[in-house]
Parts: structure tokens; sequence; C-alpha cells
């Protein structure tokens, strides 16, 4: 297995946070991401800090109490508290979604991110963890808003953070390559996964290879931009469920490590 290939947790979500390492393990993956609310427990950050797979990236939802706008301390409270389980578990990085605007305009918000983050990113440089915004799709702006990869740059930038790439959310974008070599001197994650044309539900991923996202050509791109992180598989939706998630990761890793020695990364 390439050591670039990661896999985000939320494909077996349901799973203890042990056995998905142990699952990683198994299929020679040596990354991962974990979901935040997964690390709760002291019996989950033992399997992190103890597993040979190394912590990536973990994931976390910022201002869900209950928006940017309404938040009145919590978010960074509970981000504080993430960063230093991140710390204990060893995870460079963690990505965020930003929670939703409310009534505020998009200016206003990023604003209102930028603020509610301060003291989160501080204590995030101290314990050398890197903060990550991601790019999302509409259909999640009840918990999220920046929904192009340009806002998210725009947004990282604003707050003085970096930015996970999530290629199923733009890669249908105009200059695509211009966009993301604008992204990659900030980029701290790559996020791969396919789409098959017609999909309309939300989550509607589908295993590298199945759908119609031309991934070899867009991480040739990334590579020659200089990218030299972690991609992380980010599998969930009904094509995931019907195959199976297990079945669906050990394609996807196959494929993803295929696809990245064939571009020499």
């Amino acid at each position: 297995m390439h050591p670039r290939v990661s896999l985000h947790q939320v494909a077996l979500i349901t799973e203890p946070t042990a056995d998905f390492l142990d699952f990683c393990r198994s299929i020679g993956v040596q990354h991962c991401t974990l979901a935040a609310p997964c690390l709760q427990t002291k019996e989950a950050r033992s399997a992190a800090r103890e597993s040979p797979v190394q912590i990536g990236c973990i994931n976390h939802l910022f201002a869900l109490h209950p928006d940017l706008e309404r938040d009145t301390g919590k978010a960074a409270a509970n981000l504080l508290g993430v960063i230093e389980v991140a710390a204990e578990v060893g995870a460079p990085a963690i990505y965020l979604l930003t929670g939703g605007r409310g009534a505020l305009s998009w200016e206003a918000a990023a604003q209102r991110f930028a603020d509610l983050l301060a003291p989160c990113r501080d204590a995030a440089q101290r314990a050398g963890i890197r903060l990550l915004v991601e790019n999302a799709s509409p259909l999640n702006a009840d918990i999220h808003m920046a929904h192009t990869l340009p806002d998210a740059v725009r947004l990282a930038r604003m707050a003085a953070i970096d930015v996970c790439v999530e290629l199923h959310a733009c890669w249908t974008e105009a200059d695509l390559r211009g966009k993301l070599a604008d992204a990659m001197p900030l980029a701290g994650l790559v996020q791969v996964s396919d789409y098959v044309l017609g999909d309309r539900s939300t989550p509607c991923r589908a295993v590298p290879g199945d759908g119609a996202i031309p991934l070899e050509a867009i991480l040739c791109d990334v590579l020659d931009l200089g990218y030299t992180g972690l991609f992380d598989l980010e599998l969930v939706g009904p094509r995931i469920e019907a195959e199976g998630p297990r079945e669906a990761c050990i394609r996807a890793a196959r494929h993803l490590s295929d696809l990245l020695d064939r571009l020499g990364a």
C-alpha cells in the first residue's frame, strides 16, 4: 500500500475506534483521519496512541451551537478540548467544518469564524497542530460556509489557518488547476473519492475509479504543484453502504495506491 494513502473513519463510524485502526493496519493503510466524537473515551484515545497506524488528522465540527452567528463560546471551548486530544494521540492536524452562517452574510460569518477561532489557533500553534478548514458541498450549508475551493482558501487566510482540499466538492470548478495552485501552499490534507453522474443524494461518494471524477489528472496536478501530504479516502453514502464499507475501503485504498504509484508520488 502506498504510504500516502489515508482512510477516514467516517466509512466505519459505527465501529469502535480500535476496530477501525485494526482494519487499517490489516489492509496496509498506514495513516487515517479520526472523527473527534469517536475520541471521547479513554479506550479510544489509548487505541489511537498504541496503534501502528498514524493519525494524520482529526475531523471536528466547529460552531454547531447552534451556528456561527449565535455561538457564545462553546465552539472554542470544544475545539480547545480537541486540540488537547490531538496532542495526546499525536495527530498533526485538525480539519474543521465551520458551522452554519445563521443570518449573517458570508463576509460577516467569515469574520465571526476568525474571531471565534482565534484562541484555538494560538493553542494549536503552541501544540504544533495545524488547523484546516475544508471546502464542502452547499448541501452542507447547515453546518458549513465554505462551498468552493477559493472560498475555503479565502476563509483560511482570514482566520490565519490552513486548508483541507476536498476534491469531491470542487472537481467541477472552472480553472481547477489554477485554484489548486492557490490552495496548495496552505494544503494540509487532500481528500479523495469519486462521484457517479446522476447521483442526487447527500452524501453521494463512490469508490475511486467507479465514477466520473478525473482523479488521475487532478492528482497529477496536485503532485505537480508541490503537495507532499496525505491523500485521505472519505467514503460515505448509499453506494458505500450497499457494497459494504470494508469492501469499499479495500477497493478504494488499492485503487488510490496504484494511482499514486503510477504518478510517482
